[in-house]
């Protein structure tokens, strides 16, 4: 498509001896009032104006933005470049390598099929903290990891040689989000285009929510499902809605005592509770220039959390600060400073851009806060931890009443199941404050340890104390401080608790370098935090088994212990299997923890311990002057640290370097590989689209609650052996030690569509009082309980398409491709909810599947719908002659496992097809199927 220049926006830009072709947002009418977001992509567009997909129109629309009003102009973003960790990654790889086969039979050349735009994929989700508190945890660590991923491996290191602009950073070197903000943005991007030099703002899309962790720096982007990054590597633009923008103005100074983490939690409670979901949210005003660049990406990293799709920083001296800081070259520093000052991409705090709505916080208002027990956004202060713990432990543990006691137990249900209990109900006060709450049992139980000693254990333990994941293992204020606390308490004579398994899993290998420096690995590994490896550990469930003594007491009990990690997600069955509550909290308050032993604990009055002379140490003690901290960064962290780490970061080590690869433009499959398997997407697939067709006689799959999240559905964590993953993975020779994760899996579909809607939480409400992933069969006469992956296979056998029924916030958590995939794969032609997550509703119709939403106000419940009917929907056959229905009609009929008596619903539900390019994916059948018959 050639380009367009409708505005006359091509113009030159000189910096020092080099010359840029750059595209002027200043001759758009309406630019100066707009945020800084909007201007980035004001200069996207104008960059890649083509008249058909990007259109004068577009641009006309984003210069004359309205804030306040609803979004409705859909524009086409076409990201710099594409960002990926290995889990989410490994499937684009594998559907890049299926496609270059679909390409032969469809008669054209493979080699085409290549990444259009950058690809960067960090090799950090796979390392799994099986060892820890030991001198070599980190080295078996990445033995164990080498030896069950050496398959994937070795695909992904084919992956690097037979594609073009695609780099792989090898294992053990960092979390994908640290390395993109250190070494792989440039903030400015600048790339030979037609044998000019052409300058533009960096932005990308990436495979981990967290993406926007970059957004710190200036650089928009935002986390998507694989599926849409797979299209935008292949050259498809990000369709979206111009989105409203949330200024966010910060005043005042962090006060002492106060950490990152902190504001970070009180800003996801602030914007969780204002509701941001689909809109950016941009931070402005005086405080800005006061915030470190660490804490703007920590800030940024939590957006998904809060629901946003992006949360972030202009670019500013503080920016430039850390680029050279972190080993970019002045010319690339003198290009960004040059580059956004022309643009008017700098940040000027006297001049304040239109918003669609204003927030602000004086960050001298914060205080210590930790997260829990299942929320990021379920913030609790500190000093009230403990009555907060134990009011949330009657949902979790034993509990007896009084009879004045019931009814207000009743009135607040911590009966209901896990993960559908409508917290919102309740405002924090009567949630922190409810009077006669019900008893909790304590449950006191001894437990002989390995070395001869014994312990007690009771709920509340604090089984896993993890200094974990990209929020705050990129933040030097943090880090330091949690080094400074160990080598405090070191010094009283304190101790971790023998029951919690301590680890460090830094965000890069500077973080090893800067605690050297600062003398501090000593301390910490003298209570226990040795690094475990350099990657995304206890967040993502890849915090390896408990102490084995511990994990049978809390079995055999069922006892109600806790995790503290300084991470960004704590949902339900997502740490531990073993874990029922998860708290997120600042890496120092992490060591405090581990030296408490139990969430049961008020820092303010109860002892950590005694020190040599037999006096009680408290918290206030130990926790270290926030004038230390910062000497301490000033003098332990420098250039020629991420100079030197950075120097060969995509080389890897000696390992990498000498696995076995397959060379050639297509991959040669192995059969017998139980971790890389070409997915059956494109089998018999045709140049010819097949018309959209109507849904008639349908069954329900499952019917589930309120948040059910992409953890839910997706699969993730271990993989048990009586599930039907795991009884695969038997019947092909793989033995219980080595089923490795479902995420380290994501390239064997079979394995992924066992283990979808297998989530050891999740709660089918066509089943009574049942955890887990199952359904009712109803291609049995008597509708038995059932594996759902097993009654989708019965189904599919007889042709029978398949529903899911949600509630509201369907689809939130992390953008996992295969929460789509597998609900493709197994059956699934529509969801019916009352509202979708933004990046699980456009991934459903990326698979072909249609999302729908119940008529405002109304909810399965309320329509009377119980799950047993048999359902047809009529109206989709619209799309065939090229519009969307806003509407499609839904008939639920009684069947023969109905309930005597029960009537037929009807109802109109709302299409979610939002944007022309949606409906072009879903005709296609898929967004896959559409680029592969656009490339041929």
């Amino acid at each position: 498509m050639s380009a367009v220049n409708s505005f006359g926006a091509k113009d030159a830009l000189r910096v020092g001896d080099d010359s840029y072709e750059i595209y002027r947002v200043d001759t758009v009418p309406g630019y100066e009032k707009l945020p800084f977001s909007l201007k980035v992509l004001l200069e996207n567009l104008l960059r890649t104006e083509d008249g058909a997909n990007v259109t004068k129109a577009q641009i006309e629309a984003l210069g004359s933005w309205v804030p306040t009003a609803d979004p409705d102009t859909e524009i086409q973003f076409s990201p710099a470049r594409v960002v990926m960790q290995d889990f989410t990654g490994v499937p684009c790889i594998v559907d890049l390598a299926t496609m270059r086969e679909a390409v032969v039979a469809l008669g054209g050349d493979p080699s085409r099929i290549n990444p259009l735009s950058p690809a960067e994929m960090v090799i950090d989700h796979s390392v799994i903290a099986d060892l820890f508190g030991t001198e070599n945890a980190l080295e078996r660590n990445v033995e164990i990891e080498y030896e069950r991923n050496g398959e994937r491996y070795q695909f992904l290191r084919w992956g690097q040689t037979a594609f073009d602009d695609f780099k792989v950073v090898p294992p053990g070197t960092g979390i994908v989000h640290q390395v993109n903000i250190e070494h792989l943005a440039k903030v400015i991007y600048s790339r030979d285009v037609d044998g000019v030099t052409r300058a533009y703002p960096d932005t990308c899309v990436g495979t981990d929510s967290h993406t926007t962790m970059v957004n710190g720096l200036g650089v928009l982007g935002w986390g998507v499902g694989g599926i849409e990054a797979e299209a935008a590597m292949l050259g498809q633009p990000v369709s979206m809605l111009i989105p409203k923008v949330v200024g966010f103005k910060l005043s005042g100074e962090i006060p002492a005592g106060v950490t990152a983490t902190d504001v970070v939690l009180t800003i996801t409670d602030m914007l969780r509770q204002h509701g941001v979901v689909g809109k950016f949210v941009e931070f402005y005003g005086p405080g800005v220039a006061s915030v470190p660049l660490a804490n703007r990406a920590t800030i940024g990293n939590m957006s998904p959390e809060f629901g946003s799709t992006a949360a972030i920083f202009p670019i500013d001296d503080v920016t430039l600060d850390y680029l050279r800081l972190t080993g970019r070259t002045e010319a690339e520093v003198a290009l960004v400073e040059a580059y956004a000052k022309t643009q008017t991409l700098w940040h000027d705090a006297a001049n304040e851009p239109s918003f669609s709505e204003y927030m602000e916080l004086d960050l001298g208002t914060v205080v210590p806060s930790i997260a829990g027990p299942k929320r990021p956004q379920d913030r609790i202060v500190l000093s009230e931890a403990k009555t907060q713990f134990e009011s949330d432990l009657t949902n979790y543990a034993d509990v007896e009443h009084d009879l004045v006691d019931l009814e207000i137990a009743e009135s607040f249900p911590a009966s209901d199941p896990p993960g559908n209990t409508p917290e919102d109900e309740f405002s924090h006060h009567e949630h922190h404050h409810r009077s006669h709450a019900p008893k909790t049992v304590s449950k006191p139980t001894k437990v002989d340890a390995a070395d001869g000693s014994s312990y007690t254990l009771d709920h509340g333990s604090v089984t896993i104390a993890a200094i974990t994941s990209c929020t705050n293992t990129s933040n030097p204020s943090v880090m330091l401080a949690a080094g400074l606390l160990a080598r405090n308490a070191v010094k009283k004579g304190l101790k971790a608790k023998p029951w919690v398994k301590t680890t460090l899993a830094p965000g890069s290998k500077v973080v090893t370098d800067y605690y050297e420096k600062a003398g501090l690995t000593q301390d910490l590994e003298d209570l226990g935090f040795y690094t475990v490896g350099y990657g995304c550990t206890t967040c993502i469930g890849n915090s390896g088994p408990l102490i084995e003594e511990v994990s049978a007491a809390v079995q055999q009990n069922d006892l109600a212990v806790t995790a503290v990690l300084s991470g960004n997600r704590n949902f339900e069955g997502r740490i531990n299997p073993d874990v029922k509550m998860n708290y997120l909290a600042s890496p120092p308050l992490v060591i405090a923890y581990s030296l408490a032993g139990s969430m049961n604990f008020d820092f303010e009055s109860d002892p950590l311990g005694t020190d040599t002379d037999g006096n009680d140490v408290y918290l206030k003690d130990i926790w270290p002057d926030a004038s230390e901290v910062q000497d301490t960064i000033d003098s332990s962290i420098n250039q020629d640290m991420f100079t030197t780490q950075y120097a060969s970061v995509f080389e890897g080590d000696e390992r990498w370097r000498t696995l076995p690869t397959p060379t050639g433009a297509t991959f040669e499959w192995n059969p017998e590989s139980t971790y890389v398997r070409k997915p059956p997407y494109f089998d018999g697939m045709t140049m010819e689209t097949t018309p959209v067709a109507d849904i008639a006689g349908a069954r329900v799959l499952a019917k589930l609650g309120d948040s059910v999240t992409t953890d839910h559905i997706s699969p993730a964590g271990a993989i048990k052996g009586d599930s039907p993953a795991g009884k695969y993975l038997v019947e092909h020779g793989v033995e219980r030690k080595d089923f490795n994760s479902y995420g380290s899996r994501r390239g064997n579909h079979e394995i992924m569509i066992r283990g979808t809607f297998a989530n050891i939480r999740l709660r089918n409400q066509l089943l009574d009082n049942v955890e887990g992933g199952y359904t009712r069969d109803f291609t049995q006469a008597d509708a038995p309980q059932s594996f759902i992956y097993d009654a989708s296979m019965n189904y599919q056998s007889q042709g029978i398409p398949l529903v899911i029924f949600g509630g509201k916030e369907y689809g939130s958590g992390s953008s996992r491709d295969w929460a789509a995939k597998g609900t493709n794969l197994l059956g699934v032609k529509a969801v019916i909810t009352e509202s979708f997550e933004r990046i699980h509703r456009s991934n459903l119709i990326g698979m072909g599947v249609v999302p729908l939403q119940f008529p405002a106000g109304e909810s399965a419940d309320s329509l009377g719908l119980d799950g047993t009917e048999v359902v047809s929907i009529t109206g989709l056959e619209e799309l065939n002659s090229g519009t969307t229905p806003k509407t499609v009609h839904v008939v639920a009929a009684p069947s023969e496992h109905s309930p005597a008596g029960k009537e037929t619903v009807e109802f109109d539900a709302v299409v979610r097809i939002d944007t022309p390019g949606e409906a072009d994916y879903y005709r296609n059948g898929g967004i896959l199927q559409y680029v592969l018959r656009s490339l041929v």
